[in-house]
């Protein structure tokens, strides 16, 4: 039976790419025929900043989806990218935390609004850098998890962390949870401290880590100034050349089906 494939995107620690991935992984999975839809559950909204919707036009957005009656096509909007939606944020959902933390069943908001029949999709959901109950009702929600693990010295630092919060939420109530896989992200083969981190987290997590490796590449970098993903900023660039290689790469192992012509 078609599905609905959702995948939180979650990192405790900020600054490794998370919202990067988010946003460039959506468009690559859309660009190559693969129906998405991205979830900013980010109180920062750099995804949907990144994705080119305004503040003034998320109307309808990520909380209301959380908080309020909305479906999630109450609240999805279109992101200018064939295939690619958009559940967009705003600063409305910092306060979230502490005004749903007396909310019946308030681990499973977000999994009520996302369990439903629906055209198959990829769902992805950019989670904040924090382990709270955003991201705790993204896991809830989810299939598996997907964590950009940038190519520093502390990259394995609270990694460990995360992986007990997946084991946590498994017994709490969402025994499919796994970790999709891990994203080298940032990486500089100039660098022989990338090198030496990415041989040290292969060696610990094995297949787990994808094996595209997101180089540090300036049009990356550049790209949310125009708010635009890199895909669309500099298709040629190298940051672009990973990503639609780690798509692929991802698409094959969640067996994703594409739209049909």
């Amino acid at each position: 039976m078609a599905r609905n494939r959702i995948i939180a995107i979650a990192n405790q620690k900020g600054g490794v790419g998370k919202t990067t991935t988010a946003i460039n992984l959506g468009a690559a999975l859309a660009m190559a025929g693969y129906p998405t839809t991205l979830i900013d559950l980010d109180p920062q909204g750099n995804a949907s900043t990144g994705l080119g919707i305004p503040v003034d036009q998320r109307r309808t957005t990520v909380y209301d989806l959380l908080a309020g009656p909305e479906s999630l096509a109450d609240c999805t909007v279109a992101s200018g990218i064939p295939h690619l939606d958009l559940v967009a944020a705003t600063s409305d959902l910092s306060s979230a935390d502490l005004e749903l933390s007396q909310t019946k069943d308030r681990t499973r908001l977000l999994r009520h609004k996302l369990d439903l029949p629906e055209p198959e999709r990829i769902i992805l959901i950019d989670c904040p850098p924090a382990l709270g109950l955003l991201t705790l009702n993204a896991m809830m929600a989810a299939d598996g998890v997907l964590v950009p693990l940038q190519a520093e010295f502390y990259a394995l630092e609270g990694l460990s962390q995360l992986l007990s919060t997946v084991k946590q939420v498994r017994n709490a109530g969402n025994p499919d949870l796994r970790v999709n896989g891990v994203l080298l992200t940032m990486s500089d083969y100039r660098n022989n401290l990338s090198q030496q981190v990415e041989a040290d987290v292969r060696a610990t997590l094995g297949d787990l880590v994808y094996p595209t490796v997101i180089p540090r590449n300036v049009r990356v970098s550049e790209a949310p100034s125009f708010a635009q993903p890199v895909l669309i900023y500099d298709p040629a660039s190298k940051g672009s050349a990973a990503y639609r290689q780690f798509a692929a790469e991802f698409a094959a192992r969640l067996n994703l089906v594409k739209e049909a012509a």
